[in-house]
């Protein structure tokens, strides 16, 4: 796996988050397409760049777009 492909992969999952809504690991799993390692590297990048928020309810772990606001 390069980063090109990483790249495209956080893009894919980018889209279907920009829906707004909280998704689950498995839903984005099954929508994306996506392996377990695909996912889980596509969503570190979008982590690393801020762009995803993470929340843990009981065993479900979700995932939805972050709002940055910069004022300034």
């Amino acid at each position: 796996m390069c980063r090109n492909e990483i790249g495209m992969n956080a893009g894919k999952v980018w889209h279907l988050l920009s829906d707004n809504r909280k998704w689950t690991y498995e839903e984005l799993k099954e929508k994306s397409g996506l392996t377990d390692m695909d996912l889980g590297a596509a969503l570190g990048w979008l982590g690393r760049e801020d762009k995803v928020e993470f929340e843990q309810e009981e065993q479900q772990l979700y995932v939805f777009l972050c709002v940055n606001v910069y004022i300034g």
